[in-house]
């Protein structure tokens, strides 16, 4: 091309100094822009007009050589592959044991054993409230109910040996029943000054401060108290889907604030069709081993409703459409040693996508070389030259 390009460039100014036109030296010499101006736009056109001339001539070059330039496409190669499709949506995080701990009577707040942040167990001691004497009542009424027990176990031995009258035996077994169940109340009533943990967890807040009266009823709380290790997600389903997901399945919980997932399986799935919204609960349950997720937490959920293990998959991005709606892509066949391909348009039907990639289900078949890049420029049947 060069070559050529010189040819032509030498004929114009040989042609130029064998006429009356003066030449680009003498036109500098003179130095009238004006008519410089105008020789520079001369000689612009020209060089225009050459190489318009010389890309006809490489066209038809190539042509009569053999030599045509291909598009240049990159493909990739359809296989088979496993592929599993998530439905996404999105729940916050919850647990059963989040609860405010009250108090069961009235008195002075005497002691607080347990600190925010603390990890109690079931039935352990966070508070105790002063009884108000209640203990030293139930000391006595113990002592009573053992002095009653004693004559109750002396006329029944003698009752046994027929000695005594019946009513003095029933009369005594009365008595020591009567403070048994004194002793009980009692006793209960004195069980409600200690604040017990009602389950294993943390706790998330201690509101009242030792030495604070109190009494049951809202607005006395004493402690908020969390188990961050049993919790779950609850998420509301399509009905569409109550064929697709179901126990056991996998799930993909995605937490924005933490920028951090993790992998379970749903643990159960709803028996009722919600009429407000035409869905079904699914719950996922939340490991939390080390105790970063807490309650009310917004998270993204995938739940896997279809499977294949022999899939072929494609960009989405690759795929057209034709007038009569139908999808087709190109496949390169007939490759040659250099690379070369045919490009052959292909209907396709797909089915469901899943970050970019769309499953195709008829129209190509496995290990076929799908044309990626450079697809939307090529035409049926048209050659190719493959860059990959």
């Amino acid at each position: 091309m060069k070559k050529l390009l010189s040819i032509l460039t030498a004929t114009i100014v040989l042609s130029a100094c064998g006429g009356n036109e003066r030449s680009v030296d003498d036109l500098i010499a003179e130095g009238k822009l004006e008519t410089l101006r105008a020789k520079k736009s001369e000689v612009s056109n020209q060089q225009k007009q050459i190489e318009t001339n010389i890309r006809k001539l490489d066209s038809a070059i190539a042509l009569q050589s053999g030599e045509e330039k291909l598009p240049l496409v990159n493909t990739i190669t359809a296989k088979f592959q496993k592929f599993n499709h998530f439905l996404e949506l999105q729940g916050d995080v919850e647990t059963n044991q989040n609860v405010l701990v009250y108090p069961e009577m009235a008195g002075t707040l005497q002691r607080v054993y347990v600190k925010d942040g603390d990890n109690v167990r079931k039935g352990q001691t966070l508070a105790v409230i002063d009884d108000g004497g209640m203990g030293s009542q139930v000391a006595q009424l113990k002592t009573q109910a053992e002095l009653a027990r004693t004559t109750y176990e002396r006329r029944k031995r003698l009752w046994d040996q027929k000695i005594g009258s019946e009513i003095d035996f029933l009369s005594a077994k009365s008595n020591y029943e009567a403070a048994q169940n004194s002793v009980d109340q009692a006793s209960s009533q004195l069980g409600k000054s200690i604040i017990r943990a009602p389950f294993s967890g943390i706790i998330d807040d201690v509101i009242k401060d030792q030495g604070t009266v109190v009494s049951p009823g809202p607005g006395s709380e004493v402690f908020r108290i969390v188990n961050l290790s049993d919790m779950y997600i609850t998420v509301d389903v399509p009905e569409t889907y109550l064929g697709d997901v179901a126990k056991g399945k996998e799930a993909i919980v995605y937490f924005p604030v933490l920028r951090d997932s993790i992998t379970t399986q749903i643990r159960e799935t709803g028996n009722f069709i919600k009429p407000s919204n035409r869905s079904f609960s699914v719950e996922i349950p939340v490991p939390n081993k080390d105790g970063k997720i807490k309650p009310n937490l917004t998270a993204k959920v995938s739940l896997n409703d279809y499977t294949s293990e022999e899939a072929i998959l494609i960009p989405s991005s690759i795929i057209s459409e034709n007038a009569e709606g139908e999808q087709f892509v190109y496949l390169a066949e007939t490759q040659n040693s250099e690379n070369e391909a045919v490009a052959k348009r292909t209907i396709i039907t797909t089915g469901k996508t899943q970050g970019g990639q769309i499953e195709v289900l008829t129209g190509i078949p496995n290990g076929s070389h799908v044309i990626k890049e450079g697809a939307r420029t090529v035409k049926d049947g048209q050659k190719v030259k493959i860059k990959n």
